[in-house]
């Protein structure tokens, strides 16, 4: 059973930074697109950012320039660095792949950004 646990999230002042990590198991291979989401408080839920198999990144407007999404294949761990952190990034942020078009979700990791 596939497994995507994030964490990283906490309470950070506005133009602070965070890493968030999400830890994926029960994949046969770690060979697939992972994305990550948030999702605001009364909104619906928004997509961040992704990284193909090879590195290859993509990123939404509201992020471009201070959010690099990477990841380690050894450990199976995709990372979401965060700079010049916004109050309008507060929301939980969560992690999800795709496998033969079933699609996996984490948990979510809460992100507070407040002065």
């Amino acid at each position: 059973q596939v497994q995507l646990v994030e964490s990283g999230g906490g309470l950070v002042q506005p133009g602070g930074s965070l890493r968030l990590s999400c830890a994926a198991s029960g994949m046969i291979d770690f060979d697939k697109v992972m994305e990550w989401y948030r999702q605001a408080p009364g909104k619906q839920r928004e997509w961040v950012a992704l990284i193909t198999s090879d590195g290859g990144t993509l990123y939404g407007d509201h992020v471009e320039g201070r959010f690099t999404i990477a990841r380690d294949n050894v450990k199976n761990t995709v990372y979401l660095q965060m700079n010049s952190l916004k109050p309008e990034d507060t929301a939980v942020y969560y992690c999800k792949t795709t496998i033969r078009w079933t699609e996996f979700w984490g948990q979510g990791t809460q992100v507070t950004v407040s002065s």
